[in-house]
């Protein structure tokens, strides 16, 4: 069963930079001063578990352009098995919960893209890189 929780105290918080720090820095090679950001402290931190095992983490924070959704993380054993599915519609509906009239929008890695599409996000603009790794940005209206 997969359960996503907000995070409110710093041991999960640790967990969720855990997952970050293997999935970002350690497969993907991003750079940690571009992994961990001056937004870490502002921003609704979440953890996903599957069986009770932390497995996934995901943020998001108010911008000037709406709220931006980021840092979606699941650990490789974990895909396709739901999480990253559960993270998105967890973080979807706590920003309506919050704030619903703000827009919301994400820069996907390129391979996410049909993730969030079924959420009703749309590609704007052109695919453009970011830590060497494409991505597109998305929105929901």
């Amino acid at each position: 069963m997969i359960t996503i929780r907000k995070i409110n105290d710093e041991q999960d918080l640790m967990r969720a930079f855990q997952i970050r720090r293997i999935v970002f820095m350690d497969e993907q090679q991003v750079p940690e001063e571009e992994e961990f950001d001056q937004f870490e402290k502002e921003s609704v931190h979440f953890l996903a578990f599957l069986e009770d095992e932390p497995c996934g983490a995901a943020r998001w924070r108010k911008t000037g352009e709406g709220c931006k959704l980021e840092r979606f993380a699941v650990l490789k054993e974990f895909r396709g098995k739901g999480v990253g599915m559960a993270l998105v519609r967890s973080v979807i509906d706590d920003i309506r919960m919050d704030d619903n009239d703000l827009p919301m929008y994400l820069n996907a890695q390129v391979d996410a893209v049909p993730l969030y599409e079924k959420f009703g996000f749309t590609s704007v603009g052109d695919i453009f890189m970011e830590c060497d790794i494409k991505h597109q940005r998305m929105e929901l209206k």
